[in-house]
């Protein structure tokens, strides 16, 4: 039997077993994950950006552990030497009407203790000379890493703490033993005395089988992105973002300088008819059924009819999506960009339409439950393994 199972080997999971290998170092622990590799799903097909907690309401997990996150992910990329960079980050206005809205954000930022720096379009220029704005804010410490390659390092770290990783390893049922927890797996059984789940797109399913209701249901938006061609990569030096729509739930199309010195661009958000969706042509029927069926979907659809309805042409138009860009940059054109991966992002729904804007952790007696933790929850890794690991009774790692 083992102290530990932790269900889900994306960032969050891996971090939390690496935190709890370092608070207890006798403790038995097994990561379980379905896939071949770890970090496969939502961390494998990340952006790559260490978010500074600049959108985030003030007191919030997100604003707090994506702060002491963007510190504590740069300082562990020193320690094993793992590809990263604190480039900066320009967030702009490039109508009147986003001016509001910028200075709230500036305001927000100064609110979570950042370092933020209202700049005029000059000022901007000398950081990004190919983008078009009214004005802006600078964002020092947000920056760019390789997330896979990070995970890549919490499991040899896991190991090396005598800690177990168990690839192609699918949970089937939880169940409740004396005292503690059997799982019922695509390789046979396996007992421990607290179950973590960071199950991530299938959290909900995962606490559903433990009994434990999460008060809201994941729905998959897929981002869609394409990428700057190689001879166009001048455009973009580090992160350019737009102002979001303070009503709409994602961060609008925006460019990304990658550890490589590739340069995404987006992403659109639009519904995936698959959890794990990353094509448009990818269907899962009763996965899709799921979504329709749920009262809490529709309720946000049609709130946000206007945006979605954006999203979804731009999915299917590429000419669309290129304008979003130039609104950004105005030399960009279709020529310039092409289709690369995309990504899906486990968004917590409640029945009410609302979005689970926060992380949300539902703890139960023998288990802990991560049932919403999208971006920017790489970022705050490390941070969200401490805390998780600080809610567990010492006795179980006895």
């Amino acid at each position: 039997m083992y102290n530990f199972a932790i269900i889900g080997g994306g960032i969050v999971g891996l971090s939390t077993a690496m935190m709890l290998g370092e608070k207890f170092p006798h403790a038995s622990l097994a990561v379980i994950e379905k896939e071949r590799e770890v970090a496969y799903h939502q961390t494998g097909h990340n952006s790559g950006v260490i978010h500074s907690g600049i959108y985030y309401k003030p007191g919030s997990f997100k604003a707090k552990f994506t702060r002491a996150g963007s510190q504590s992910m740069v300082e562990f990329c020193q320690k094993h030497d793992l590809p990263h960079e604190v480039c900066g980050k320009v967030i702009v206005a490039t109508k009147e009407k986003e001016l509001p809205l910028l200075d709230n954000l500036y305001k927000r930022g100064l609110e979570n203790g950042l370092k933020v720096k209202k700049i005029f379009p000059e000022e901007v220029k000398e950081k990004e000379p190919y983008v078009n704005c009214l004005a802006g804010i600078y964002v020092p410490t947000s920056g760019i890493v390789d997330y896979k390659k990070v995970c890549q390092k919490y499991a040899e770290i896991i190991e090396k703490q005598g800690g177990e990783i168990k690839l192609n390893t699918k949970v089937l049922q939880i169940n409740n033993g004396d005292n503690y927890k059997l799982l019922e797996t695509s390789h046979g059984e396996i007992k421990a005395k607290f179950i973590i789940n960071c199950g991530g797109l299938y959290s909900d399913r995962l606490a559903q089988l433990d009994k434990v209701n999460p008060q809201a249901k994941i729905v998959p938006f897929r981002g869609e992105y394409y990428q700057l061609t190689p001879e166009k990569r001048y455009l973009v030096k580090s992160l350019i973002y737009p102002v979001p729509n303070p009503e709409f739930p994602f961060l609008g199309v925006h460019f990304t300088k990658m550890v490589d010195g590739s340069i995404h661009a987006g992403p659109n958000a639009v519904l995936s008819l698959k959890r794990e969706g990353y094509k448009k042509t990818d269907f899962d029927l009763k996965e899709l059924a799921e979504v329709m069926a749920y009262p809490g979907f529709w309720r946000l659809a049609a709130k946000h009819a206007d945006e979605g309805i954006k999203e979804i042409i731009r999915s299917f138009s590429k000419a669309a999506f290129v304008n979003s860009l130039q609104q950004l940059i105005p030399d960009v054109t279709g020529d310039d960009v092409i289709p690369c991966e995309a990504g899906v992002r486990a968004q917590a729904l409640k029945m009410d339409g609302k979005l689970v804007e926060d992380f949300l952790i539902v703890q139960d007696q023998q288990a802990l439950h991560v049932c919403n933790a999208p971006s920017p929850a790489a970022t705050a890794s490390l941070e969200i393994g401490k805390h998780i690991v600080a809610q567990i009774p010492a006795t179980v790692g006895a």
